[in-house]
Protein backbone atom coordinates (compact mmCIF):
# COMPACT_ATOMS: atom_id res chain seq x y z
CA UNK A 1 0.00 0.00 0.00
CA UNK A 2 2.75 2.37 1.04
CA UNK A 3 4.50 1.88 -2.54
CA UNK A 4 1.60 2.26 -4.12
CA UNK A 5 1.16 5.86 -2.41
CA UNK A 6 4.99 6.73 -2.95
CA UNK A 7 4.36 5.61 -6.83
CA UNK A 8 1.20 7.66 -7.35
CA UNK A 9 3.08 10.95 -5.27
CA UNK A 10 5.76 10.18 -8.10
CA UNK A 11 3.40 10.25 -10.81
CA UNK A 12 1.62 13.56 -9.83
CA UNK A 13 5.08 15.45 -9.42
CA UNK A 14 6.18 13.85 -12.71
CA UNK A 15 4.85 16.74 -14.66
CA UNK A 16 5.27 14.93 -17.99
CA UNK A 17 3.72 11.43 -17.05
CA UNK A 18 0.67 13.20 -15.32
CA UNK A 19 0.06 15.59 -18.20
CA UNK A 20 -0.07 11.78 -20.75
CA UNK A 21 -2.19 10.16 -18.14
CA UNK A 22 -4.72 13.04 -17.90
CA UNK A 23 -4.62 14.06 -21.42
CA UNK A 24 -5.53 10.44 -22.55
CA UNK A 25 -8.18 9.89 -20.20
CA UNK A 26 -9.84 13.27 -21.13
CA UNK A 27 -9.38 12.39 -24.77
CA UNK A 28 -10.79 9.34 -24.01
CA UNK A 29 -13.79 10.51 -22.89
CA UNK A 30 -14.06 13.52 -25.39
CA UNK A 31 -13.58 10.90 -28.84
CA UNK A 32 -15.86 7.82 -27.31
CA UNK A 33 -18.67 10.08 -26.12
CA UNK A 34 -18.80 11.66 -29.25
CA UNK A 35 -18.65 8.42 -31.12
CA UNK A 36 -20.88 7.08 -29.08
CA UNK A 37 -23.88 9.77 -29.12
CA UNK A 38 -23.46 10.20 -33.27
CA UNK A 39 -24.03 6.40 -33.69
CA UNK A 40 -26.58 5.90 -31.49
CA UNK A 41 -28.39 9.32 -32.58
CA UNK A 42 -28.14 7.56 -35.99
CA UNK A 43 -29.73 4.74 -34.55
CA UNK A 44 -32.64 6.60 -32.69
CA UNK A 45 -33.29 8.59 -36.36
CA UNK A 46 -33.98 5.09 -38.15
CA UNK A 47 -36.51 4.45 -35.40
CA UNK A 48 -38.46 7.29 -35.23
CA UNK A 49 -38.35 8.72 -38.76
CA UNK A 50 -38.39 5.26 -40.47
CA UNK A 51 -36.13 7.08 -43.08
CA UNK A 52 -32.70 6.12 -44.52
CA UNK A 53 -32.68 9.88 -45.69
CA UNK A 54 -32.72 11.32 -42.16
CA UNK A 55 -30.14 8.87 -40.91
CA UNK A 56 -27.88 10.11 -43.85
CA UNK A 57 -28.27 13.80 -43.03
CA UNK A 58 -27.63 13.42 -39.57
CA UNK A 59 -24.38 11.59 -40.41
CA UNK A 60 -23.65 14.66 -43.46
CA UNK A 61 -24.30 17.67 -40.92
CA UNK A 62 -21.12 16.00 -38.76
CA UNK A 63 -19.20 15.96 -41.29
CA UNK A 64 -19.89 19.14 -42.90
CA UNK A 65 -19.97 20.98 -39.48
CA UNK A 66 -16.02 19.91 -38.95
CA UNK A 67 -15.52 21.12 -42.77
CA UNK A 68 -17.37 25.02 -42.33
CA UNK A 69 -15.32 25.25 -38.87
CA UNK A 70 -11.90 23.70 -39.51
CA UNK A 71 -10.50 27.11 -41.10
CA UNK A 72 -11.88 29.14 -38.26
CA UNK A 73 -10.67 26.58 -35.75
CA UNK A 74 -7.22 26.87 -36.34
CA UNK A 75 -7.27 30.70 -36.11
CA UNK A 76 -8.81 30.32 -32.48
CA UNK A 77 -6.20 27.54 -31.56
CA UNK A 78 -3.87 30.14 -32.33
CA UNK A 79 -5.06 33.33 -31.23
CA UNK A 80 -6.45 32.43 -28.05
CA UNK A 81 -5.19 30.48 -25.09
CA UNK A 82 -5.50 26.77 -26.14
CA UNK A 83 -5.74 25.43 -21.95
CA UNK A 84 -8.42 27.69 -21.72
CA UNK A 85 -9.98 26.89 -25.18
CA UNK A 86 -10.34 22.96 -24.85
CA UNK A 87 -11.76 23.76 -20.87
CA UNK A 88 -14.38 25.67 -22.42
CA UNK A 89 -15.08 23.61 -25.40
CA UNK A 90 -15.44 20.49 -23.70
CA UNK A 91 -17.68 22.46 -21.18
CA UNK A 92 -19.84 23.75 -24.11
CA UNK A 93 -20.27 19.97 -25.08
CA UNK A 94 -21.67 19.38 -21.27
CA UNK A 95 -23.80 22.46 -20.88
CA UNK A 96 -24.91 21.25 -24.67
CA UNK A 97 -26.18 17.37 -23.38
CA UNK A 98 -27.20 18.70 -19.90
CA UNK A 99 -29.29 21.25 -21.41
CA UNK A 100 -30.81 18.86 -24.36
CA UNK A 101 -31.30 16.14 -21.41
CA UNK A 102 -33.59 18.94 -19.44
CA UNK A 103 -35.43 20.17 -22.84
CA UNK A 104 -36.01 16.53 -23.54
CA UNK A 105 -37.72 15.98 -20.26
CA UNK A 106 -40.21 18.25 -21.02
CA UNK A 107 -40.79 17.45 -24.50
CA UNK A 108 -39.98 14.56 -27.16
CA UNK A 109 -36.70 14.87 -28.87
CA UNK A 110 -37.41 15.12 -32.12
CA UNK A 111 -35.27 15.88 -35.74
CA UNK A 112 -34.79 19.57 -35.38
CA UNK A 113 -33.33 19.12 -31.82
CA UNK A 114 -30.95 16.56 -33.09
CA UNK A 115 -29.62 18.16 -35.88
CA UNK A 116 -29.13 21.26 -33.86
CA UNK A 117 -27.55 19.37 -31.25
CA UNK A 118 -25.35 16.81 -34.12
CA UNK A 119 -23.97 20.16 -35.39
CA UNK A 120 -22.51 21.83 -32.13
CA UNK A 121 -20.94 18.90 -30.89
CA UNK A 122 -18.95 18.88 -33.95
CA UNK A 123 -18.47 22.27 -34.05
CA UNK A 124 -17.24 22.06 -30.22
CA UNK A 125 -15.45 18.98 -30.92
CA UNK A 126 -13.48 20.19 -34.36
CA UNK A 127 -12.38 23.18 -32.28
CA UNK A 128 -11.49 21.32 -28.49
CA UNK A 129 -9.41 18.32 -31.21
CA UNK A 130 -7.59 21.80 -33.11
CA UNK A 131 -6.69 22.95 -30.09
CA UNK A 132 -5.15 19.81 -28.74
CA UNK A 133 -3.60 19.20 -31.72
CA UNK A 134 -1.74 22.37 -31.90
CA UNK A 135 -0.28 22.04 -28.61
CA UNK A 136 0.29 18.49 -27.73
CA UNK A 137 4.05 19.31 -28.76
CA UNK A 138 4.08 21.51 -25.58
CA UNK A 139 2.35 19.15 -23.25
CA UNK A 140 5.41 16.96 -23.44
CA UNK A 141 9.63 17.00 -24.32
CA UNK A 142 10.10 15.96 -27.63
CA UNK A 143 11.24 12.43 -27.09
CA UNK A 144 7.87 11.62 -25.48
CA UNK A 145 6.15 13.28 -28.85
CA UNK A 146 5.51 9.75 -30.65
CA UNK A 147 4.57 8.33 -27.70
CA UNK A 148 1.69 11.07 -26.94
CA UNK A 149 0.85 10.55 -30.77
CA UNK A 150 0.50 6.55 -30.74
CA UNK A 151 -1.73 7.21 -27.65
CA UNK A 152 -3.72 9.19 -29.26
CA UNK A 153 -3.69 7.08 -32.50
CA UNK A 154 -4.24 3.99 -30.42
CA UNK A 155 -7.66 6.27 -28.52
CA UNK A 156 -8.73 6.84 -32.19
CA UNK A 157 -8.85 3.44 -32.87
CA UNK A 158 -10.41 2.27 -29.60
CA UNK A 159 -13.10 4.96 -30.10
CA UNK A 160 -13.51 3.97 -33.50
CA UNK A 161 -14.43 -0.01 -32.60
CA UNK A 162 -16.01 0.63 -29.52
CA UNK A 163 -18.24 3.36 -30.50
CA UNK A 164 -20.87 1.98 -32.34
CA UNK A 165 -21.07 -1.37 -30.13
CA UNK A 166 -21.51 0.65 -26.89
CA UNK A 167 -23.57 3.20 -28.81
CA UNK A 168 -25.48 0.18 -30.39
CA UNK A 169 -25.98 -1.45 -26.74
CA UNK A 170 -26.70 1.70 -25.59
CA UNK A 171 -29.46 2.40 -27.82
CA UNK A 172 -31.09 -1.00 -27.05
CA UNK A 173 -30.23 -0.92 -23.28
CA UNK A 174 -30.62 2.72 -22.32
CA UNK A 175 -33.27 5.93 -22.79
CA UNK A 176 -31.52 7.58 -25.21
CA UNK A 177 -32.52 10.52 -22.49
CA UNK A 178 -30.34 9.15 -19.83
CA UNK A 179 -27.53 8.91 -22.21
CA UNK A 180 -27.61 12.25 -23.30
CA UNK A 181 -26.97 13.17 -19.62
CA UNK A 182 -24.24 10.57 -18.31
CA UNK A 183 -22.71 12.06 -21.81
CA UNK A 184 -23.26 15.71 -20.55
CA UNK A 185 -21.19 14.78 -17.55
CA UNK A 186 -18.61 13.38 -18.91
CA UNK A 187 -17.51 16.29 -21.00
CA UNK A 188 -17.62 18.24 -17.79
CA UNK A 189 -15.34 15.64 -16.36
CA UNK A 190 -12.97 15.87 -19.26
CA UNK A 191 -12.96 19.51 -19.05
CA UNK A 192 -11.89 19.28 -15.10
CA UNK A 193 -9.35 17.09 -15.78
CA UNK A 194 -7.49 19.34 -18.39
CA UNK A 195 -7.30 21.71 -15.48
CA UNK A 196 -4.47 19.98 -14.07
CA UNK A 197 -2.68 19.69 -17.28
CA UNK A 198 0.46 21.79 -18.00
CA UNK A 199 -0.22 23.06 -21.35
CA UNK A 200 3.52 24.85 -21.20
CA UNK A 201 5.77 22.17 -20.00
CA UNK A 202 7.07 21.86 -23.42
CA UNK A 203 6.67 25.58 -24.68
CA UNK A 204 10.11 26.58 -26.12
CA UNK A 205 8.08 29.90 -27.70
CA UNK A 206 6.61 32.77 -26.29
CA UNK A 207 2.86 32.03 -26.56
CA UNK A 208 1.48 35.94 -26.98
CA UNK A 209 -2.36 35.92 -27.22
CA UNK A 210 -3.88 38.50 -29.61
CA UNK A 211 -6.45 40.42 -28.17
CA UNK A 212 -8.07 41.33 -31.86
CA UNK A 213 -9.22 38.35 -33.87
CA UNK A 214 -9.58 38.93 -37.52
CA UNK A 215 -10.71 35.55 -39.01
CA UNK A 216 -10.14 36.39 -43.07
CA UNK A 217 -6.43 38.33 -42.28
CA UNK A 218 -5.75 35.05 -39.80
CA UNK A 219 -6.89 32.60 -42.40
CA UNK A 220 -4.49 34.43 -45.25
CA UNK A 221 -1.88 34.64 -42.80
CA UNK A 222 -1.64 30.83 -42.43
CA UNK A 223 -1.78 30.08 -46.12
CA UNK A 224 0.80 33.01 -46.94
CA UNK A 225 3.26 31.16 -44.22
CA UNK A 226 2.23 27.97 -45.88
CA UNK A 227 3.32 28.87 -49.30
CA UNK A 228 6.59 29.30 -48.24
CA UNK A 229 7.10 25.39 -46.78
CA UNK A 230 7.24 23.33 -49.61
CA UNK A 231 8.36 20.38 -47.21
CA UNK A 232 4.49 20.53 -44.90
CA UNK A 233 2.56 21.24 -48.02
CA UNK A 234 4.11 17.91 -49.38
CA UNK A 235 3.00 16.56 -46.00
CA UNK A 236 -0.38 17.27 -47.02
CA UNK A 237 -0.35 15.93 -50.35
CA UNK A 238 0.05 12.59 -48.66
CA UNK A 239 -2.94 12.87 -46.94
CA UNK A 240 -4.78 14.00 -49.91
CA UNK A 241 -3.83 10.96 -51.80
CA UNK A 242 -3.80 8.89 -48.99
CA UNK A 243 -7.91 9.94 -48.35
CA UNK A 244 -8.37 10.37 -52.07
CA UNK A 245 -7.02 6.32 -52.40
CA UNK A 246 -9.02 5.08 -49.23
CA UNK A 247 -12.29 6.58 -50.31
CA UNK A 248 -12.14 5.51 -53.80
CA UNK A 249 -10.61 1.93 -52.96
CA UNK A 250 -11.24 0.51 -49.40
CA UNK A 251 -14.76 2.65 -48.34
CA UNK A 252 -16.91 2.08 -50.86
CA UNK A 253 -15.77 -1.05 -53.17
CA UNK A 254 -14.67 -3.40 -49.88
CA UNK A 255 -18.50 -3.25 -48.87
CA UNK A 256 -19.83 -3.74 -51.89
CA UNK A 257 -17.39 -6.77 -52.99
CA UNK A 258 -17.77 -8.56 -49.34
CA UNK A 259 -21.95 -7.82 -49.44
CA UNK A 260 -23.22 -7.95 -53.24
CA UNK A 261 -20.23 -9.95 -54.77
CA UNK A 262 -18.63 -12.39 -52.44
CA UNK A 263 -22.48 -12.47 -50.73
CA UNK A 264 -20.31 -13.31 -47.61
CA UNK A 265 -22.01 -13.28 -44.14
CA UNK A 266 -23.56 -10.03 -42.65
CA UNK A 267 -21.60 -9.85 -39.49
CA UNK A 268 -18.06 -10.33 -41.25
CA UNK A 269 -18.42 -6.99 -42.38
CA UNK A 270 -18.57 -5.85 -38.84
CA UNK A 271 -15.42 -8.07 -37.21
CA UNK A 272 -13.28 -6.77 -40.97
CA UNK A 273 -13.99 -2.94 -40.37
CA UNK A 274 -13.15 -3.66 -36.83
CA UNK A 275 -9.69 -5.65 -37.69
CA UNK A 276 -8.67 -2.01 -39.62
CA UNK A 277 -9.18 -0.33 -36.15
CA UNK A 278 -6.90 -2.75 -34.89
CA UNK A 279 -4.74 -2.62 -37.09
CA UNK A 280 -3.86 1.07 -36.45
CA UNK A 281 -3.74 -0.03 -32.50
CA UNK A 282 -1.31 -2.30 -33.19
CA UNK A 283 0.86 -0.04 -35.56
CA UNK A 284 0.39 2.73 -33.00
CA UNK A 285 2.20 0.21 -30.87
CA UNK A 286 4.88 -0.02 -33.15
CA UNK A 287 6.03 2.82 -34.52
CA UNK A 288 8.57 3.62 -32.39
CA UNK A 289 10.97 1.04 -32.62
CA UNK A 290 11.09 1.36 -36.24
CA UNK A 291 11.56 5.33 -35.79
CA UNK A 292 14.52 4.43 -33.96
CA UNK A 293 15.91 2.20 -36.67
CA UNK A 294 14.58 4.02 -40.07
CA UNK A 295 13.80 7.42 -41.28
CA UNK A 296 10.56 8.93 -41.29
CA UNK A 297 11.01 9.07 -45.09
CA UNK A 298 11.43 5.13 -45.28
CA UNK A 299 8.97 4.42 -43.07
CA UNK A 300 6.07 6.46 -44.71
CA UNK A 301 7.28 5.74 -47.97
CA UNK A 302 7.14 1.80 -47.60
CA UNK A 303 3.88 1.92 -45.43
CA UNK A 304 2.22 4.00 -48.43
CA UNK A 305 3.18 0.85 -50.93
CA UNK A 306 2.43 -1.84 -47.95
CA UNK A 307 -1.45 0.22 -47.98
CA UNK A 308 -1.49 0.46 -51.84
CA UNK A 309 -0.75 -3.67 -51.89
CA UNK A 310 -3.66 -3.69 -49.48
CA UNK A 311 -5.90 -1.70 -51.75
CA UNK A 312 -4.85 -4.05 -54.37
CA UNK A 313 -5.59 -7.19 -52.48
CA UNK A 314 -9.47 -6.22 -52.02
CA UNK A 315 -9.50 -6.06 -55.91
CA UNK A 316 -7.83 -9.35 -56.31
CA UNK A 317 -10.67 -11.22 -53.98
CA UNK A 318 -12.97 -10.68 -56.81
CA UNK A 319 -10.28 -12.52 -59.37
CA UNK A 320 -9.76 -15.57 -56.81
CA UNK A 321 -13.37 -15.94 -56.47
CA UNK A 322 -14.09 -17.24 -59.88
CA UNK A 323 -10.99 -19.97 -58.82
CA UNK A 324 -12.09 -20.20 -55.21
CA UNK A 325 -14.70 -19.38 -52.79
CA UNK A 326 -14.95 -20.40 -48.95
CA UNK A 327 -16.54 -17.90 -46.51
CA UNK A 328 -13.87 -18.61 -43.98
CA UNK A 329 -11.07 -18.78 -46.08
CA UNK A 330 -12.52 -14.72 -47.17
CA UNK A 331 -13.21 -13.54 -43.53
CA UNK A 332 -9.45 -14.66 -42.62
CA UNK A 333 -8.25 -12.71 -45.81
CA UNK A 334 -9.95 -9.52 -45.67
CA UNK A 335 -9.28 -9.39 -41.68
CA UNK A 336 -5.68 -9.69 -42.67
CA UNK A 337 -5.68 -7.60 -45.49
CA UNK A 338 -7.10 -4.57 -42.94
CA UNK A 339 -4.64 -5.40 -40.06
CA UNK A 340 -1.82 -4.60 -42.56
CA UNK A 341 -4.13 -1.47 -44.01
CA UNK A 342 -4.81 -0.59 -40.49
CA UNK A 343 -0.63 -0.49 -39.40
CA UNK A 344 0.35 1.16 -42.44
CA UNK A 345 -2.26 4.22 -41.55
CA UNK A 346 -0.74 4.11 -37.99
CA UNK A 347 3.23 4.47 -39.34
CA UNK A 348 2.02 6.79 -42.23
CA UNK A 349 -0.09 9.68 -39.98
CA UNK A 350 1.69 9.16 -36.42
CA UNK A 351 5.64 9.99 -37.84
CA UNK A 352 3.69 13.25 -40.84
CA UNK A 353 2.16 14.29 -37.80
CA UNK A 354 5.33 14.36 -35.66
CA UNK A 355 6.93 15.76 -37.74
CA UNK A 356 4.45 18.77 -38.35
CA UNK A 357 4.15 19.70 -34.55
CA UNK A 358 8.15 19.58 -34.15
CA UNK A 359 8.45 22.16 -37.59
CA UNK A 360 5.80 24.58 -38.04
CA UNK A 361 5.96 27.21 -35.41
CA UNK A 362 3.09 27.52 -32.24
CA UNK A 363 1.86 30.49 -33.99
CA UNK A 364 1.01 29.31 -37.24
CA UNK A 365 0.30 25.51 -36.26
CA UNK A 366 -3.34 25.50 -35.49
CA UNK A 367 -4.15 27.09 -38.99
CA UNK A 368 -1.84 25.06 -40.54
CA UNK A 369 -2.97 21.69 -39.41
CA UNK A 370 -6.52 22.67 -40.22
CA UNK A 371 -5.87 23.78 -43.76
CA UNK A 372 -4.01 19.88 -44.23
CA UNK A 373 -7.12 18.72 -42.38
CA UNK A 374 -9.85 20.58 -44.06
CA UNK A 375 -8.16 19.42 -47.74
CA UNK A 376 -8.11 15.99 -46.05
CA UNK A 377 -11.50 15.61 -45.16
CA UNK A 378 -13.09 17.57 -48.52
CA UNK A 379 -11.03 15.04 -50.60
CA UNK A 380 -12.77 12.25 -49.10
CA UNK A 381 -16.42 12.94 -49.61
CA UNK A 382 -15.47 13.49 -53.37
CA UNK A 383 -13.43 10.27 -53.81
CA UNK A 384 -16.71 8.40 -52.34
CA UNK A 385 -18.96 9.98 -55.19
CA UNK A 386 -16.98 9.11 -57.41
CA UNK A 387 -16.17 5.85 -56.37
CA UNK A 388 -20.05 5.20 -55.68
CA UNK A 389 -20.63 6.40 -59.11
CA UNK A 390 -18.46 4.49 -60.76
CA UNK A 391 -19.03 0.75 -58.67
CA UNK A 392 -21.88 -0.21 -60.99
CA UNK A 393 -19.88 0.79 -64.25
CA UNK A 394 -16.35 -1.20 -63.96
CA UNK A 395 -16.13 -4.60 -62.56
CA UNK A 396 -15.94 -4.21 -58.94
CA UNK A 397 -12.50 -5.32 -58.31
CA UNK A 398 -11.29 -2.14 -60.91
CA UNK A 399 -12.04 1.07 -58.58
CA UNK A 400 -9.69 -0.93 -55.23
CA UNK A 401 -6.59 -2.04 -57.96
CA UNK A 402 -6.67 1.54 -59.37
CA UNK A 403 -6.62 3.12 -56.37
CA UNK A 404 -3.53 1.32 -55.11
CA UNK A 405 -1.78 1.54 -58.15
CA UNK A 406 -2.32 5.49 -57.88
CA UNK A 407 -0.45 5.04 -54.36
CA UNK A 408 2.14 2.87 -55.02
CA UNK A 409 3.24 5.39 -58.00
CA UNK A 410 2.78 8.50 -55.61
CA UNK A 411 4.39 6.76 -53.28
CA UNK A 412 7.53 5.61 -55.07
CA UNK A 413 7.80 9.21 -57.29
CA UNK A 414 6.82 11.83 -54.69
CA UNK A 415 6.88 10.76 -50.99
CA UNK A 416 9.15 13.25 -49.24
CA UNK A 417 11.44 13.64 -51.92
Amino acid sequence: MLYSLLSFKNIIKNKEISNIMLFSVASSISLLGTAIYNFAIGLYVLRITGSGLSFAVTLSVSVLSTILVNPFAGVLADRLDKKLLAIITDMLNGILFIGLYVVTCRSTLNLSMIYVSTFLLNVFTTVYGISIEAVKANLVSDEKLISMNSIIKVIESTAAILGPSIGGIVFVSLDVKFFIFINGLSFALSAVLQLFIDFSFNCKESNKVKAEINFIADIVEGITFLKTEKKIINMFKIFVILNFCIGLSIEVPMPYIINNILKLDANFLGVINGAWSLGMILGAFLIKGFMKKYSYTEIVRWASILLSFSMVAIGFSVILYYELFNEIFYLIYFILIMIIAGISISFIDIPLFYILQKDIPEEFRGRVLCIGISLAKIILPMALIMSGGFINLVPAYVLPIAGGLVLCIFSIRKIMN
